[in-house]
């Protein structure tokens, strides 16, 4: 048994899809058309870290309840975690990229950390080996 996949609900695709694969380096996994359970159009797009077994479903917010949550959905914690084996070559990759960090880099007694916003303004922390 294994967790396969998370939800990010994001504003809109292809600026989820750049900034994952592009400003994080996750792997595209799926962009596949499909249907809403009432037979809408929407998109099937999968991200994840190279290497990584568990991913996140990008699904763009349908609906005010939906969009409320976009940036929100763990109410302003930090609610991933991206774990690396190199942190400070992570960090200066990321912020050359644009990613916009909120804290500085910092020793915790579990490794270095450094949190940081996606696309949607959803908190995550940068975690690398002490």
């Amino acid at each position: 048994m294994r967790i396969d996949l998370c939800t990010l609900v994001v504003e809109d695709y292809d600026p989820a899809i750049a900034f994952f694969t592009e400003a994080l380096g996750f792997d595209l996994i799926e962009d596949s058309p499909a249907q809403t359970n009432d037979g809408r159009s929407k998109r099937w797009v999968v991200v994840r870290p190279p290497g990584a077994r568990t991913g996140l479903l990008l699904a763009r917010a349908d609906g005010t309840e939906q969009s409320a949550a976009v940036g929100n959905q763990t109410a302003g914690r930090v609610g991933f975690f991206l774990q690396v084996d190199d942190f400070d070559a992570a960090f200066h990759r990321m912020v050359a990229r644009g990613v916009e960090f909120v804290t500085v880099p910092r020793q915790e007694p579990y490794g270095q950390v450094a949190v940081f916003l996606d696309i949607a303004g959803n908190r995550w922390d940068l975690l690398g080996p002490n």
